[in-house]
């Protein structure tokens, strides 16, 4: 019983402890691995002192076994060193603030990390902005995605339009990376310069790189549905830069072309120019054989200039240079020059009509902003070369400078000294070239001193007026070196010989006054001296049998002095006929005017020479003759001159009943009479009334007509040899006057829109430069190189108006000249001239334009200058065809090549030669 019973009691006492440690076990893995899972889902923050032993009060007192007591040794120490967190604190997603919004919904998904934008969604982050239907922003992995979406229609709507700085695209749906700033986009549509790209797919590389697959490239306004394209299947593309691609095909109404290149480089500089080749144009020539024009190189030097140089040449040798160049300073400079360089060769050597000969042109214009230095100016125009250049180019069918007959230049540099008499002086040279008879007239250079006006006799209050008063002088210096030369011999040794030199210095003494209240008069003595460093000397030569001039070196002057006074006034008169008529009054204005001139004779200055071998026969000749001042004049000059001039005004009804003040209009502009009386006139070499000029002008039809004319009237008679009698022609059984000349031009321009300022686009074009006309009244100017269009019309920005022809209104200008010449020197009572000219533009349907020059001459009784103009806008190309049927330029052309700048080499051009030029 004993053992029975301690057996029990042992039983008892030995499991129930391990009962209960074995139910605490488990409990303390539970919430162990509770607590292990809430510390992997949160970030905790890490505990700065560890937690000591001691305040641990409450622990459970359970029997400690060996190795139990090991393990809590261990983690003693364990908890006696510092502990670092494994978990690292997330760094944030983006680098920047993002910006949201929808028009329907945002939705935030924690869970997936997403952000859904829908409908006219819009997401700014950085320089990136990005709008379409629908943007799907995921933020773990940084990435952003855009797509289209579908109307209530089912069609696509509101496609994505993504943009990085100055880059912007519009593709069918994109995906990009936040932070590697990949993306891969489809169907991307693009601007880059004059390019509109559209690519299937489109690689972002990074800011700098494009990759391209399946790309088009087209200078049309429609990238969906242009006219035409380059098609490529791999390209390359750096915004801003260039495009470089593998095949090209260049297809045209989505018809693939024989046009392909196994590469293609486009440069899309953002700079306003860059250097490139200029391809050639191929013509072909009866005389001088196949040709390449036009072909050369661009030069962007820097910002301010840039350099073009264009070569031409031909199979039977000849060939062409130019140099071309612009250079323009904002508030300081611009300009541009042209040199022009061509070597001729004609037919075959050994022909007959073989030929060779070098032309050339130089064209420099220069301006100076007035604000760079507001005492002090530099001009220059200058457009000089060989006479025959323009009619004999081949280069140019440059219509407007052939039919010019004269080249003239001017160079030219003034300065304003700020002194007390203030001092202006000029330096400038000027060239005139008349290119029928070849001869040049130069001055190099011409100085021009003045000094302003001083008053001796003006009091401290500074006040002009009387007649001492006004007493006023001045000081005027002319130096010029004049050259007289022709084509042969410009630029040459001779020419330089043969230079005139000169300085003319005047002191004019003058004053004005009011004499009885309503007359203004004025006189003046003028003084002069005339240095010259060349005169002559005239004898007969007995070796040669006739008079020769011999030059003489030196220095030389000679004096002289005149007076001259006139007086003027100004007589208003009204006409009045009532407020009820229509005309309601005409005013008049006259301003007649008297003047008096003296000059003495200087005959100090005259000497006589031999006309014959006797020496019985002598003239009077002066030293001075041939200087370009000329010489002192050897007859008194004693002449009373009358003037006067008339304006006529009228005061109509207006035909806008709204206004209340009379409309004023201009009848004539002026109608001006003038002649002069000899109180010398000795009536056998000199007779005393000179013949009387009259003209006027004015504007008709709203100041759009100009009208002007002229004639003189001579009142002596004439012998029957031409010359004038001491008899007036009254006298003689004629009239009162006998109109020896007279003339009258009417000009007219009108168009269908009412503009009093009509857009100059020609100006300052290369035609004026080139000495031709504003207008085309003899032809538009065509420059082979130059690809502008040739009419006035400017294209309009808007919608076609194809598809509203019949309501629109076509636009259309015309320009009339008229000219009529008189002529009655010799009672042959001719018309010398009578001719007529018209030249008229006009949009025949939106897209074709067409122009005539042409006109009539009813003397010679012939067509004159004729020339046809067609073009038409094939929206990213232009066609054109120019056409002069006959005459000396007969010739035509056809062109048809793309508008845009960077394809302008892709063309088509023919022209013909004229062989007779």
């Amino acid at each position: 019983m004993t053992l029975q019973k301690t057996s029990h009691n042992f039983t008892k006492i030995a499991f129930k402890p391990l009962q209960t440690n074995l139910f605490n076990i488990v409990l303390i893995s539970f919430f162990l691995t509770i607590g292990y899972g809430k510390t992997y889902a949160q970030d905790i923050s890490k505990k700065k002192t560890a937690i000591s032993a001691k305040k641990q009060a409450n622990t459970p007192n359970l029997e400690v076994t060996t190795a139990n007591k090991t393990i809590l040794e261990q983690k003693k120490q364990l908890d006696t060193v510092p502990k670092k967190d494994s978990i690292k604190p997330k760094k944030a997603f983006l680098d920047g603030k993002v910006k949201y919004k929808a028009n329907q919904f945002v939705k935030i998904d924690q869970k997936k990390k997403l952000i859904t934008l829908y409908d006219k969604a819009e997401l700014y982050y950085q320089d990136v902005e990005l709008k379409s239907g629908i943007i799907v922003m995921d933020y773990e992995k940084n990435e952003v995605y855009a797509g289209r979406i579908k109307d209530s229609t089912g069609k696509f709507t509101q496609y994505p339009n993504f943009k990085q700085g100055a880059n912007e695209v519009e593709p069918d749906s994109i995906r990009f990376n936040f932070k590697t700033k990949k993306a891969i986009i489809w169907n991307s549509r693009s601007d880059q310069g004059e390019f509109k790209v559209k690519a299937a797919i489109t690689k972002k590389e990074n800011d700098s790189v494009y990759f391209l697959k399946g790309a088009r490239f087209t200078t049309s306004k429609d990238v969906d549905n242009p006219e035409y394209y380059f098609q490529t299947s791999k390209v390359k593309f750096i915004p801003g830069k260039k495009v470089i691609t593998g095949l090209t095909n260049m297809v045209i109404a989505n018809v693939p072309t024989p046009i392909a290149l196994p590469f293609a480089y486009f440069p899309m500089s953002k700079e306003t120019s860059i250097s490139g080749l200029i391809l050639p144009s191929y013509n072909d020539s009866n005389d001088r054989g196949f040709s390449l024009q036009n072909g050369g190189y661009y030069f962007a030097l820097n910002e301010h200039y840039d350099l073009t140089v264009l070569g031409d040449y031909y199979t039977n040798g000849s060939y062409g240079m130019r140099f071309e160049s612009s250079y323009a300073k904002r508030y300081k400079f611009r300009g541009n020059v042209n040199i022009r360089f061509e070597n001729l060769i004609s037919s075959e050597r050994g022909y007959p009509d073989y030929s060779k000969q070098r032309i050339y042109n130089i064209q420099w214009s220069h301006s100076r902003d007035a604000k760079a230095n507001p005492n002090s100016s530099f001009s220059a125009s200058v457009n000089l070369g060989s006479s025959k250049y323009f009619k004999q180019s081949i280069n140019l069918a440059n219509v407007g400078s052939n039919l010019n007959n004269t080249l003239s230049s001017s160079v030219s540099y003034s300065k304003t000294f700020n002194s007390v008499p203030q001092v202006r002086m000029s330096l400038s040279a000027t060239h005139s070239q008349n290119t029928q008879s070849e001869v040049i007239n130069m001055t190099l250079p011409t100085l021009q001193l003045s000094v302003d006006r001083i008053y001796p006799f003006v009091g401290k209050d500074a006040v002009k007026k009387g007649f001492f008063k006004n007493i006023n002088l001045q000081y005027n210096l002319n130096g010029r070196n004049s050259i007289t030369t022709t084509d042969s011999l410009f630029f040459k040794p001779q020419m330089f010989r043969d230079a005139k030199v000169g300085l003319q210095h005047s002191i004019p003494l003058s004053t004005n006054f009011k004499l009885f209240k309503y007359f203004s008069a004025s006189t003046s003595v003028n003084y002069e001296e005339i240095w010259y460093a060349k005169t002559i000397e005239r004898s007969y030569d007995t070796d040669q049998s006739k008079v020769v001039d011999k030059v003489v070196s030196g220095f030389d002057a000679f004096r002289t002095y005149s007076f001259s006074s006139s007086i003027g006034t100004t007589i208003y008169g009204t006409f009045n006929f009532g407020e009820d008529k229509k005309i309601k009054s005409i005013r008049h204005v006259m301003r007649p005017s008297a003047s008096y001139g003296y000059t003495p004779s200087f005959e100090k200055y005259y000497d006589t020479y031999d006309t014959d071998a006797s020496g019985t026969m002598t003239k009077q000749y002066s030293r001075f003759e041939g200087g370009i001042f000329g010489a002192p004049g050897l007859n008194r000059s004693n002449n009373v001159g009358f003037s006067l001039s008339n304006t006529f005004e009228a005061k109509v009804t207006d035909k806008d009943s709204t206004k209340v003040e009379p409309k004023k209009i201009m009848l004539l502009n002026n109608l001006n009479l003038s002649t002069s009386y000899n109180l010398d006139a000795d009536g056998k070499t000199s007779l005393a009334w000179s013949p009387v000029r009259v003209s006027g002008g004015t504007q008709l039809f709203q100041n759009k007509m100009n009208v002007n004319f002229g004639a003189t009237l001579d009142p002596y008679a004439i012998d029957n040899s031409g010359n004038r009698m001491n008899l007036y022609n009254i006298n003689n059984g004629g009239s009162l006057f006998r109109m020896t000349s007279a003339n009258m031009t009417l000009n007219y321009s009108l168009s269908s829109k009412d503009k009093d300022n009509k857009k100059d686009k020609n100006k300052d074009s290369q035609t004026q430069r080139n000495g031709g006309r504003e207008d085309d009244l003899f032809g538009s100017n065509t420059v082979l190189n130059d690809r502008r269009s040739q009419f006035d019309g400017e294209e309009e920005e808007g919608e076609d108006q194809i598809s509203e022809f019949f309501r629109s209104k076509l636009p259309w200008d015309m320009t009339f000249a008229y000219s009529l010449t008189y002529g009655n020197n010799n009672r042959e009572k001719k018309i010398i001239g009578n001719s007529i000219m018209i030249s008229a533009n006009a949009d025949l349907t939106p897209k074709w334009k067409a122009g005539i020059s042409t006109g009539y001459d009813f003397v010679q009784n012939g067509v004159t200058f004729t020339q046809l103009r067609f073009e038409r806008d094939l929206l990213s190309w232009r066609m054109d065809f120019n056409w002069t049927p006959f005459g000396d330029n007969a010739n035509w052309g056809f062109f048809i090549g793309i508008k845009s700048g960077v394809l302008s080499d892709i063309k088509w051009d023919k022209r013909s030669r004229n062989v007779s030029r």
